[in-house]
Formats: structure tokens, C-alpha cells, sequence
């Protein structure tokens, strides 16, 4: 076994990590692709068993790799949760603000909406529909809440853009968060009522490949729901 050369800064396990990212690109590998076993890698790499364990594991938290018990590890695909792992922590770690999160959220879900008028399919639009109606039929705002989050990520999704999905659900924790305290500050019925037939006339302009009126009407969206909870709880 010839022993690792570390030709970069860095422990054995970032070492190994790097190597393993390297082999997924120098044989093409695509999601749901096998990788070699650890012992195989340990071997080429002149590592120890538990440092390509470490790595793996590493590569599988960030949802690069998919490692199950009892079978070879294998290529993992794009996962918007950890990007929101590391949004949510650099909101509570105060490295960027909510306001600051919110805005880029805005300026993704216009070109999204925009988008998903142009590309939905039938199916597309009748997720969006059915979301914004159970949004509106909704008990309590855990309900409200979780209709709202399959809402926005659907027109992600409609817009064909699989990036765009993945950061829209970059954004989920903070929505956890932010919808209830912009409910608050909607203190009457028909105040939440508007709020709730925005989501609907939303849904039905894309469903009408209205791209214009989709891109009003999210924006007024923003400076009527979004913008209450950046003047009070933030």
C-alpha cells in the first residue's frame, strides 16, 4: 500500500474527500451511480478504512453520496435541504440578515412565477392551484404554513429549472418561521383573506400563461405579506 501524499492543505480526510469527488467526475458519473467500495479506495489512496469512512460520511451529510446499509455507496442528487441548513445558520449567526434572505428570495420567485406561466404542464398548474385552495381552506397556520411552502416550491418546479427549485427549497426553514409571524400581523379576516386569494389569483394566472399578471401579482405579494414581517419581528 503506497502511503497518501497530502499535495494540498488539508487533513487525510479532506484529502480523501477530494478524491472522491474526483473520481465521480474523471468517470462521469450521474445520480444513482455506484462508487467503489471504501476498502478499494483506502487501498489506491494509501489510506486507513476509518479515514474513507470519515469521508464518506462527510460526502454523505452534504447529500453528495447516498450510503445505505449493506450496498455500495452511490452518487447522491441535488438537495436544496442543505443549502437551507446553511442559510438557516447564517441567518442565526447573524452573517446576513432576513431582510437580506428576502430579497433574494424575491428576485428568485419573479423570474420562477414568470417562468412557470411560460413551461407548466396541466399537472403543473393544477399542484399550484391545489395548494393555493388548501392554503385558503386551512384549519391553523401550521396548515397555512405547509400549503405555502408546496406552493412556492411547485412554481419553482413549473419553471423548469431544477436550480431554481433546489434554492426555493433552500429557503423552507425560514418560511417555518416567517409565515406564522406575517400571519400575526394580519389581524383581521379580511386582511388574511388577501392574503390568501393573492396565492389563488397566483396559481390561476399561471395556470392562464399570464406571465405579466404572475409577476404583479408575486410582487405585491412581497410588499404586502413579506414586508410586514421585516418591519416587526426582524
Amino acid at each position: 500500500m503506497k502511503a497518501a501524499r497530502i499535495d494540498e492543505s488539508g487533513s487525510l480526510v479532506d484529502f480523501a474527500v477530494r478524491r472522491i469527488r474526483d473520481h465521480i467526475r474523471n468517470h462521469d458519473l450521474k445520480v444513482g451511480d455506484t462508487l467503489p467500495g471504501e476498502g478499494q479506495f483506502a487501498t489506491e489512496l494509501g489510506v486507513s478504512r476509518a479515514v474513507m469512512r470519515e469521508a464518506f460520511g462527510a460526502l454523505a451529510a452534504l447529500r453528495l453520496l447516498d450510503v445505505g446499509n449493506g450496498r455500495r455507496a452511490r452518487v447522491g442528487a441535488i438537495d436544496g435541504s442543505v443549502m437551507g441548513t446553511s442559510l438557516d445558520h447564517a441567518v442565526s449567526t447573524a452573517q446576513v440578515s432576513v431582510a437580506e434572505v428576502w430579497d433574494v428570495r424575491r428576485t428568485l420567485e419573479l423570474r420562477t412565477v414568470e417562468l412557470a406561466a411560460g413551461r407548466r404542464s396541466d399537472e403543473d398548474a393544477a399542484i399550484i392551484l391545489s395548494a393555493a385552495t388548501a392554503m385558503s381552506c386551512a384549519d391553523d397556520i401550521a396548515a397555512v404554513t405547509h400549503h405555502d411552502i408546496v406552493f412556492h416550491q411547485a412554481v419553482a418546479r413549473a419553471s423548469g429549472n431544477a436550480l431554481f427549485l433546489q434554492i426555493v427549497r433552500s429557503f423552507e426553514p425560514l418560511m417555518v418561521e416567517a409565515v406564522p409571524l406575517a400571519w400575526k400581523t394580519r389581524d383581521t379576516e379580511e386582511a388574511r383573506r388577501v392574503v390568501l386569494q393573492r396565492h389563488e389569483e397566483i396559481a390561476r394566472a399561471i395556470g392562464n400563461r399570464d406571465a405579466p399578471g404572475a409577476i404583479a401579482l408575486m410582487n405585491a405579494h412581497f410588499d404586502n405579506a413579506i414586508g410586514a414581517v421585516l418591519s416587526t419581528a426582524f
